[in-house]
């Protein structure tokens, strides 16, 4: 039995594109994962219209976040907190909150919420009926923190200091735990530790 012949094939040069016989189109050597494009497929009138969102950052105004109410101590703790925040929370620059305090911060769209001076959470409280106290915690550069999921994202709350300071934060910000990393210091500065 004889197999039939192929033409020789000529050899390729490094970084030469393959043109198949049937179309003057390249074929490509791997499948983009994305459909690039869809986006040109959409009209200019569109695009025009959806140019001013995208440089607003969603329009979205200030984000509301409700003031704690702390007291004794934890208010001053706050207050040297909130002249400690830094400028940027895991690449997202800092915003006003709705309404302006000095117990609140945000950053980004959607906001990384924190929130100084909270009450101790329940599932921290001894006799409350979600006490647990095996929750869920993470340490980051020195500063312990309950974890909570939400539906979109967590919340963390400080344990172990003088006042508990509350982070929200977004699972568009996925892994959430990274917006700790930039707080953590400014924390460990202004709110004493318990022990």
């Amino acid at each position: 039995m004889s197999t039939p012949s192929r033409p020789p094939r000529t050899p390729r040069r490094p970084g030469a594109t393959h043109r198949s016989a049937r179309s003057e189109r390249p074929t490509l050597l791997f499948r983009p994962t994305r459909p690039y494009r869809s986006a040109l497929r959409l009209p200019a009138a569109l695009l025009l219209l959806a140019a001013p969102l995208a440089c607003s950052g969603g329009g979205g105004g200030a984000p509301q976040v409700a003031v704690p109410t702390p007291q004794g101590k934890a208010v001053d703790h706050c207050r040297a907190l909130a002249d400690r925040l830094p400028g940027t929370v895991d690449g997202q620059n800092r915003r006003e909150t709705d309404p302006v305090s000095a117990l609140t911060a945000g950053w980004g769209d959607p906001a990384v919420e924190l929130r100084c001076g909270v009450p101790r959470p329940e599932v921290l409280t001894p006799g409350s009926e979600h006490y647990n106290p095996t929750a869920d915690a993470v340490s980051v550069n020195g500063v312990d923190w309950l974890y909570e999921e939400l539906d979109d994202g967590a919340r963390f709350t400080t344990t172990q200091r003088r006042a508990f300071v509350e982070v929200t934060v977004p699972g568009a910000y996925a892994p959430e735990v990274n917006a700790l990393t930039d707080l953590a210091e400014a924390v460990d500065k202004a709110v004493p530790g318990t022990l």
